[in-house]
């Protein structure tokens, strides 16, 4: 599993980017309407999801438990969809949308740390990114009432640090890919 998942780090980096650049969008430009937000949520959805599925596929070979990653790439790909598909969704079901999604991911982003941590150093850094979408989901879920503005500054922040969690993530399984590339080329 740490040898798909390290030579697919740039997954991960796609995944941290874009959720930094949909974090941006939300914090900076909080007077979006509704519509807008809706699209860009849906844009950031599918993109991480899709990339999810793609990881998700790689390791099927590999790891016996791929089936979470296509499933965390599934919900991701459907709640993008989903917010394509009926625009003219209230904006409090949008935000169920976003909260139901971000505590499903999560749990299966803890769940996939917690079965890595033998296997690589710093696997806290995928967790931390789980605990932090499942808190948000759960802010989310309990408090729907929020101001617009402050809810847009709340997804944004989110987005941000979940994404710079990925990109470090990313980082250290390049590192990971390094240095198993130079312990090949050692015992060739």
């Amino acid at each position: 599993m740490l040898a798909t998942l390290s030579k697919n780090w740039w997954i991960y980096l796609v995944r941290g980017i874009a959720s930094i650049l949909f974090g941006l969008l939300a914090l900076f430009m909080p007077g979006l309407t509704l519509m807008m937000l809706l699209a860009a949520f849906a844009a950031y959805a599918i993109v991480d999801g899709a990339a999810t599925l793609f990881a998700a596929f790689a390791s099927r070979g590999t790891d016996n438990r791929w089936w979470m990653g296509l499933l965390e790439g599934a919900i991701g790909v459907i709640a993008g969809l989903a917010a394509i598909l009926w625009p003219d969704v209230a904006g409090f079901t949008l935000l169920m949308v976003i909260a139901a999604w971000a505590v499903l991911t999560g749990i299966l982003q803890v769940a996939a740390a917690i079965r890595l941590r033998k296997e690589i150093d710093n696997e806290w850094w995928l967790a931390l990114s789980g605990v932090i979408s499942v808190l948000f989901g759960l802010y989310v879920l309990l408090f729907p009432g929020a101001g617009a503005l402050a809810l847009a500054w709340l997804i944004g922040l989110y987005a941000i640090l979940f994404g710079a969690f990925f990109v470090a993530l990313s980082l250290r399984l390049r590192e990971q890919q390094g240095q198993m590339d130079r312990d090949r080329r050692a015992t060739a």
